[in-house]
């Protein structure tokens, strides 16, 4: 199951995309580093690879069968998606979807979203997300039908949108 997205590339990542990965997983940090943390940059940097490098070593060894996408426009990275199209045989679950600031509020994650529910109608199946509480995507999750169906540590919604 691919996506086709008009004026939208999605590429399997490759291990020459590390470093532009790191940083865009590191633009969903900033605001949290800058305001919880008197870090100097180069802690920062430091942190955040650390970080990145976890989470991609975590997601590569326990989403086998995922597929992991730079997202691209004209050419140009603008963001990540990673998604499970049979997550535990049962539905899409959408691992990670983060644009780069200067790509946001662009219409684009809609955009992406709405195809991937578009798919999960075709094979009757759930989409389902993990987003924190306080991410401005929520209010976007829940335009689009997402609701949430469990949480955890008070922080991570379980995201849910069903065909039914």
């Amino acid at each position: 199951m691919d996506l086709e997205i008009k004026n939208i590339n999605l590429r399997n990542i490759h291990e020459s995309d590390l470093p532009i990965l790191c940083e865009i997983y590191g633009s969903t940090r900033t605001e949290e580093l800058e305001k919880g943390t008197n870090w100097n940059e180069e802690q920062k940097k430091y942190f955040i690879e650390q970080q990145f490098f976890a989470q991609h070593e975590y997601y590569q060894k326990n989403y086998i069968g995922a597929k992991f996408y730079i997202i691209e426009k004209e050419n140009v990275v603008i963001g990540r998606l990673y998604i499970d199209y049979f997550f535990e045989k049962k539905g899409i679950r959408i691992i990670d979807i983060t644009l780069l600031p200067n790509w946001r509020q662009k219409n684009i994650g809609n955009t992406i979203l709405t195809e991937i529910i578009k798919k999960a109608i075709i094979k009757n199946m759930a989409v389902t997300i993990h987003v924190e509480s306080f991410n401005p995507a929520m209010n976007l999750y829940k335009r689009l039908g997402f609701r949430k169906i469990s949480e955890t540590n008070g922080v991570y919604h379980l995201m849910e949108w069903s065909p039914k």
